[in-house]
């Protein structure tokens, strides 16, 4: 069965304790963890302007636990003009799984706005801005663009999203005006513990790929790509030593396999030797193995979401919960859903607990733990229950 670690989790319905800001500026308070989970800020300012102040911080940040929610690939085809017609009912069916998360992300894999041209590719998407209306009232804090749908509508296309996260103000991660935007967290602070977010993409067309890619004083995606490896290893460190939880978000893998590849397992392990706590894939259209690498956390590929269906293999999707105390990872939660015209429904019974049991399998061809292994992973992953007890706390 797969592992749901039962959790008492602090419930803050009603009211936030997010202070959340986009483009990696939240107040941080004084210390974050270091890499490796040290208790101490390794380069991080302490919060009075000296840089070089560094002030002691405990790896489970500030000991309160967090749940974080995690979908996949979401493009809404077919569901435009409900989108614009009402875009706070369209996803009212997942809203109750995402906003019960303190922090919730999906991978908005289409260009966003209406400008541009369908660039030279098998498949192009776009979704006007209502989009960004109809996720935040689901519960969606951010999302993700770092993909290889992001520049569907070229360069002209790319500068309608960049006009609609800064008029939106919200978190559009992997996208930038440059490399520095496009590799910039986003940060929030929830129950005093410090979460950051990075996202980047493995997959680029070919013949896109310099088009597509951002660089210095040039628009585009953040890449994963091993040209550009060491860019976004950078941008782990940065951020590593300003956060209590890292996240990275990655569009990796290959579409319609069950089991991740070598690349896949690749960064996986590349990243959390870095100081990334919990890893997340998106890209090949079918959900693949969720759990413990050691003491960090890995999803492979979260599947389809809010995207067209055309199998059942396809139409299998869910929520992905997973709560941590810092750097501990308590445990997680699948949140079994299925695909009906391009939006999330959640499964109940036999349905769901069929779901469950696929990804026992998954996880196993992923070389992925049900429960944390090594010196950091305190009582993570200890009593396994099937309940749904971890479902974490409300925004």
């Amino acid at each position: 069965m797969v592992v749901v670690v039962s959790l008492v989790v602090a419930a803050c319905w009603g009211s936030s304790d997010k202070d959340v800001t986009a483009s990696g500026t939240a107040a941080r308070g004084d210390a974050a963890a270091a890499q490796g989970g040290e208790a101490t800020d390794s380069g991080g300012s302490s919060g009075d302007g000296d840089p070089s102040t560094t002030t002691s911080r405990p790896a489970t940040g500030s000991g309160q636990p967090v749940t974080l929610a995690f979908a996949g690939d979401s493009s809404f085809q077919n569901q435009t003009a409900a989108v614009v017609a009402s875009p706070s009912t369209v996803l009212s069916a997942i809203a109750p799984v995402l906003s019960g998360a303190d922090v919730a992300m999906v991978n908005l894999e289409t260009a966003l706005g209406t400008g541009g041209s369908p660039q030279p590719k098998t498949f192009t998407f776009q979704v006007p801005a209502q989009a960004i209306d109809a996720l935040q009232a689901a519960g969606v804090d951010a999302v993700t663009m770092a993909n290889n749908h992001g520049m569907d509508f070229g360069t002209t296309g790319l500068q309608d999203t960049l006009r609609i996260k800064k008029a939106t103000g919200f978190p559009i991660l992997g996208v930038g005006a440059d490399e520095n935007e496009a590799y910039t967290p986003f940060t929030t602070e929830v129950k005093g513990q410090r979460i950051g977010i990075l996202a980047a993409n493995d997959i680029f067309d070919d013949n896109l790929r310099a088009q597509w890619t951002a660089g210095p004083g040039t628009p585009g995606l953040s890449s994963a790509e091993e040209d550009h490896q060491a860019r976004l290893l950078q941008a782990v460190k940065d951020t590593r030593s300003k956060v209590d939880t890292l996240v990275v978000y990655l569009h990796m893998g290959t579409e319609k396999e069950f089991c991740p590849n070598p690349r896949q397992k690749e960064l996986a392990t590349l990243l959390t030797d870095a100081g990334v706590d919990i890893v997340i894939g998106s890209h090949t259209h079918r959900v693949q193995g969720v759990g413990y690498l050691g003491d960090r956390f890995v999803a492979y590929g979260l599947g389809n979401f809010i995207f067209k269906a055309n199998s059942p293999e396809g139409a299998a999707t869910g929520v992905l919960l997973v709560t941590a105390t810092g750097r501990k990872i308590d445990g997680y939660e699948w949140k079994p859903a299925v695909i009906r015209n391009s939006i999330p429904f959640p499964l109940t019974g036999p349905a769901a607990a069929a779901s469950l049991a696929t990804m026992d399998q998954r996880q196993a061809c992923a070389d992925l733990s049900p429960t944390a292994q090594g010196s950091a992973a305190g009582t993570a992953g200890a009593s396994p229950t099937t309940s749904g007890a971890g479902a974490g706390a409300g925004k």
